[in-house]
């Protein structure tokens, strides 16, 4: 490997003036000895250049190319072999003879010139680096090296091609994909470097490449085989991700091949490799590889220390995707994240946050380090992150130990960007407030005012959500708020029911629970004289309701027009008194009703006035 590194180093030191305008050192530095870049962003890249000069172009390429291959023949002047040094010279005659015209005819239109660094005033042009000369004289030099180095070499420089924008079928291209298919016919190249070869030839020439056509029957071979390590089963889940067709049954064999040696192997993967793999799961769509994603969220459960803050947003956003998870995870991250959520990028604490509400794991440690962290920070956090940490701590019903302090600073953050938030998040905000009691005058007045109405109509949108929010706003101002004198929502977008297929409104009766009430229920009434899901007058949904009449009689449905009274026997009070008494006969009724009647209310508090 040390010959590939002096290889890229006449290339690299080339190259380093140049990186202003050219990104080429993402993919030349990939020979030197810092961490190799195992996913190739540069395809998604804008490459930006200055315009070329008018000077003497000629003569500045024909030095700096003279002087590349000097670079190149000084490197290796004991170890080269009599056809290198031949090469060389030819090389050497060549560029001193080259036409006026031949540098520039398959590269780029826009800048081959890039300003110095350090306070050079020369400009250094890099186009010779791509010239067929020197691209035939560099792969020279690697056709003596193993083959694995070589396919590293030959990776390097793709890279760099597409790095400076060549196109698939200019002439250093074409050199380079015929050393790759020349290489990859021995079939003996490890499976990390064909699939680093695979992608770089994915970005170059598309899923129809001849260079991917002989290197995924290579990987097949290895995964029947057994013979890949943790790292080149992360490797091989990048390419696949990459070169993803659903319909393609090569594919599809090789994925299932690939998850069954991944299941094997995930006592072996680190936390970059749990990271990756699930991340190129949910590029693949693979939803239906339960037993695969449990086990890698078992694993990081196990390494979840070791992740880096990047790292963790993407497990957990693979997670909420492939919807799985593990109760082992959520213990370590209610063990490991608490001291960790202070100093994050605020974008970790919003997915943290996040994917415990759509877990529904109320983790009182998660949940009061993401309070105290908003209490700090919440000038640097952007809007969007705001809305997802208030509303997870809503929906999640819990009142952080520092409310008072996290309400404050809420209403200090709205009242300096309230023009800034969408109108969206804005409501997910407040009606996330009112689930604590909290009740927003001062914005409930800003809101329901015929302006920001508009904005809302003109913006996303408007479904039937985001009216069930508003008007629940409305009746929560209007039943706790008695003081309250500001705009109403009007009449004409109320929701008439909250009651929806995805109970964006109201929690789902719990059927465990139910089961458990309901028996005792109809022996001590002596039937089913209780309607269960009732609607009631404010829009709301009862998930059982009994009629009494004015004596306290239970009534019968027949009789239900002479209801005086109607009872929730689901109450929470009445349900643990309930779950205690085996023998339904020794139950006081009357007593329990009692015990619902007196119960006094919560103190409602709402934002300061």
């Amino acid at each position: 490997m040390k010959s590939v590194i002096c290889l890229s180093a006449s290339v690299r030191t080339a190259c380093q003036h140049a990186s202003v305008c050219f990104p080429l050192y993402r993919g030349l530095s990939v020979c030197s000895s810092s961490p190799r870049l195992t996913d190739p962003e540069f395809v998604s890249k804008t490459v930006i250049a200055q315009q070329p000069r008018v000077s003497d172009a000629l003569c500045l390429q024909r030095e700096r190319t003279r002087s590349v291959a000097a670079d190149v023949h000084r490197l290796y002047p004991a170890s080269a072999t009599r056809r290198n040094e031949a090469t060389s010279q030819h090389a050497d005659v060549q560029t001193a003879h080259r036409p006026a015209g031949r540098a520039t005819q398959h590269l780029p239109p826009c800048a081959p010139f890039a300003r110095a660094e350090r306070g050079a005033a020369a400009l250094v042009n890099i186009q010779p680096l791509f010239e067929e000369d020197v691209i035939m004289e560099l792969c020279s030099k690697l056709a003596d090296f193993p083959s694995d180095d070589r396919a590293e070499g030959l990776a390097t420089l793709l890279e760099s091609c597409v790095s400076v924008g060549l196109e698939a079928h200019s002439p250093p291209v074409l050199i380079l994909v015929k050393e790759c298919l020349e290489l990859l016919s021995s079939r003996d190249v490890g499976v990390a470097q064909l699939c680093r070869l695979g992608k770089v030839a994915c970005a170059l020439e598309g899923r129809e490449s001849r260079v991917v056509a002989e290197v995924m029957p290579s990987i097949s071979c290895a995964l029947e085989e057994d013979t890949v390590s943790p790292s080149e089963v992360a490797a091989v889940y990048s390419l696949l991700a990459a070169l993803h067709e659903p319909r393609c049954p090569q594919q599809a064999a090789m994925l299932s091949a690939l998850h069954r040696q991944a299941q094997r192997q995930v006592h072996r993967l680190g936390a970059g490799h749990v990271s990756d793999i699930l991340q190129c799961l949910v590029k693949l769509k693979q939803k239906q590889a339960i037993s695969l994603v449990l086990r890698l969220s078992h694993r990081a459960s196990r390494v979840f220390k070791a992740f880096s803050d990047d790292e963790i947003i993407k497990v957990l956003s693979a997670l909420m995707t492939l919807g799985q998870h593990d109760e082992e995870l959520l213990a370590a991250m209610e063990k490991h994240l608490p001291g960790r959520l202070g100093k994050c990028d605020p974008e970790l604490t919003s997915t943290v946050v996040e994917y415990c509400l759509q877990m529904r794991y109320r983790s009182e440690p998660i949940l009061e380090a993401v309070a105290e962290s908003f209490v700090r920070s919440a000038e640097r956090h952007t809007d969007m992150q705001i809305a997802k940490q208030i509303v997870a701590i809503g929906r999640l019903n819990y009142l952080p130990q520092c409310s008072g302090q996290m309400f404050k600073k809420l209403e200090s953050v709205l009242t300096a960007r309230f023009s800034h938030f969408r109108p969206r998040s804005l409501i997910d905000v407040l009606h996330a407030c009112i689930h604590l009691e909290r009740f927003p005058l001062n914005y409930t007045n800003k809101i329901f005012r015929p302006c920001f109405l508009q904005r809302l109509r003109e913006g996303e949108p408007v479904d039937r959500i985001a009216l069930g929010q508003l008007t629940q706003l409305h009746l929560s101002v209007a039943l706790e708020c008695k003081h309250y004198w500001g705009p109403r929502l009007p009449f004409f977008l109320h929701v008439k029911n909250f009651s929806s297929p995805d109970q964006a409104f109201e929690s789902p009766m719990e059927t465990s629970l139910y089961r458990q009430v309901k028996g005792p229920l109809v022996q001590l009434l002596g039937g089913e004289f209780f309607y269960t899901r009732i609607f009631t007058s404010a829009g709301y949904t009862v998930d059982v309701e009994i009629c009494l009449d004015e004596n306290g009689f239970v009534l019968p449905p027949s009789e239900w027009e002479h209801t005086e009274k109607r009872l929730d026997p689901l109450d929470s009070e009445l349900f643990c008194i309930l779950s205690k008494y085996e023998e339904v006969r020794t139950f006081n009724y009357e007593a329990c009703w009692h015990l619902i009647s007196m119960k006094t209310p919560t103190p409602a508090g709402s934002f300061p006035l």
